[in-house]
């Protein structure tokens, strides 16, 4: 699961999705509808930010990224695909799939020691 973090410009939002990562589109695939609070948000800012930490209670095997993206309706059928391929029972509610663009990663991973940082963004311009 991702958490992910909206904003309509004025109101802040924060919720949980299920997601698959394209790494060759350097994207998050997530299902959500239009009646809540997030995909709201998003009409009105595209921009989110976000996190995936993987739990464990041992600081030596802390791992996670914090990111941050652009948030779009996806027509994608090869995102669909995959999407549906790792959550093949989301098929039955017919949802509408999304696209997280990524834009900035920041990885932390206290398995290559430490506080190890990694940053990596890109320009879409």
């Amino acid at each position: 699961m991702l958490t992910l973090a909206t904003s309509d410009g004025f109101e802040l939002s924060a919720c949980n999705l299920f997601y698959v990562f394209d790494a060759e589109k350097i994207s998050f695939v997530v299902a959500s509808s239009d009646e809540t609070e997030h995909i709201k948000n998003i009409s009105k800012n595209q921009r989110v930010a976000g996190t995936v930490v993987l739990e464990t209670k041992i600081v030596g095997k802390i791992e996670g990224v914090q990111f941050r993206g652009e948030f779009l309706e996806t027509h994608d059928e090869a995102l669909k695909k995959l999407y549906f391929k790792n959550f093949p029972y989301a098929l039955a509610t017919n949802p509408k799939l999304w696209e997280i663009k990524i834009d900035y990663f920041k990885l932390t991973d206290n398995t290559l020691g430490f506080g190890k940082k990694i940053i990596w963004t890109q320009s879409f311009l």
